[in-house]
């Protein structure tokens, strides 16, 4: 199967994005596994589609390396608003996005035509560990240990901006053992 596609990153999140807009990906799932492998693959975190929405200006779909597919990612989405300006789906610099995990309203910045800069409303943020969701007995889950295996514990965060994350601050972040 032939796909057009363009590769973008946002701080390092890296994803392939296709053009929706006319006709949807035959299974998205398994090709976002397939092309995401960095050794065999083009290479990313996974396959963003850029389709129509009712209830927005566009709509996002996002699948992850692993074929799963996701509520939202922030830095997917400010990449999705430069491919709608840049392609001249849109001439608005601010668009609303509807994910999985909510409307997203991206502003844009425009120098020569072209995005520079994307900001995205990301909402409140959420700290209650059944809508994160997180198994705990934590109401919240606000600067505890959380224990990796028998010689590793992080203290952190758990919090969701429509997907979940686990915040950790350290003073020296190549310190850390990821």
């Amino acid at each position: 199967m032939k796909m057009e596609f363009s590769k973008m990153h946002g701080c390092g999140n890296d994803y392939v994005y296709v053009n929706c807009m006319e006709k949807e990906l035959p299974n998205p799932n398994a090709i976002s596994e397939y092309i995401s492998h960095r050794r065999f693959g083009i290479g990313s975190d996974g396959l963003i589609c850029i389709m129509p929405s009712t209830v927005a200006d566009f709509r996002m779909r996002m699948f992850n390396a692993d074929a799963s597919e996701g509520k939202m990612c922030g830095n997917g989405t400010r990449c999705v608003a430069k491919y709608v300006y840049d392609n001249g789906l849109t001439d608005k610099t601010t668009i609303t996005l509807e994910t999985l995990g909510g409307i997203k309203t991206i502003d844009m910045t425009v120098v020569d035509g072209k995005v520079t800069e994307a900001v995205v409303d990301m909402g409140e943020p959420i700290f209650r560990t059944k809508e994160i969701p997180m198994i705990s007995d934590h109401y919240v889950f606000m600067d505890q240990g959380l224990v990796i295996d028998d010689n590793l514990t992080y203290n952190g965060t758990a919090v969701s901006m429509g997907n979940p994350h686990f915040v950790i601050f350290v003073d020296d972040v190549d310190s850390l053992k990821l």
